[in-house]
């Protein structure tokens, strides 16, 4: 009896590691794929084509105004074309800086209003901060957006249905520069060059040393024959 107990508590144990485990890794990774109405499938896109020699570089933007242009100039120079993903409440109020990413032949994309948990948030809460952000967009500089990235990358599978009712992709990355946090123009570029693939999605923002690293970012890309498009023309 007392062996048949020992038993009874191992499998009971194992039993129990293995739901942690699983509930855990549901937890942990974040759910990427929703069906949609009709049995349709949407996905969060986390690369462009791996079988394309293109890289993308990525600007989340809330801040930093005058970086910001300079960042554009800068692309100019080495003729090259990025996507900037705005801030609502940014762009409310820098629209001249709206119709220079666009008249540049740069993409312009949804980063939410107010840079919430997307995650956190229901339906109506995901549809207020991408539908009124878009909107703004729109009326600013013409260009009705069609890219959303989730601040943070934090999404649910509600923002994913969300986004699709809106006519958005939404848009991750392969590649994290952490440049908000890592005020570090050496890891800037190591952490944007490292490993280069076909398709990488290169997230940045608007900050001193990241415009700093961008003419060595740009050349070791050119070295390496890459051509640096915007997030759309690489996942189409």
């Amino acid at each position: 009896m007392k062996r048949l107990n020992r038993k009874i508590t191992v499998v009971t144990n194992t039993l129990l590691i293995i739901i942690i485990t699983v509930v855990c890794a549901v937890s942990f990774f974040p759910e990427t794929t929703v069906p949609i109405y009709g049995g349709n499938e949407v996905s969060a896109i986390y690369n462009g084509n791996r079988n394309e020699k293109k890289v993308s570089l990525m600007f989340n933007v809330y801040e930093n105004t005058e970086i910001v242009n300079k960042i554009i100039d800068l692309l100019d120079e080495h003729k090259v074309k990025a996507t900037f993903f705005v801030g609502g409440c940014w762009a409310d109020d820098n629209g001249d800086t709206l119709v220079k990413i666009v008249s540049n032949g740069h993409e312009i994309a949804n980063h939410g209003y107010f840079h919430k948990d997307h995650k956190k948030l229901n339906y109506e809460g995901n549809h207020q901060e991408i539908s009124l952000t878009g909107k703004i967009i729109e009326t600013l500089c013409g260009v009705k957006p069609t890219l959303f990235a989730p601040p943070s990358g934090s999404f649910s599978a509600v923002t994913l249905e969300c986004a699709f009712d809106l006519e958005y992709k939404v848009i991750m990355w392969s590649k994290d520069t952490i440049d908000w946090r890592d005020k570090d123009k050496s890891l800037v570029i190591k952490r944007a060059t490292s490993n280069l693939e076909n398709g990488d999605l290169v997230l940045m923002h608007p900050k001193k040393h990241t415009l700093l690293a961008l003419p060595e970012i740009l050349s070791y890309y050119k070295a390496l024959g890459f051509e640096v498009v915007t997030v759309s023309e690489n996942i189409s």
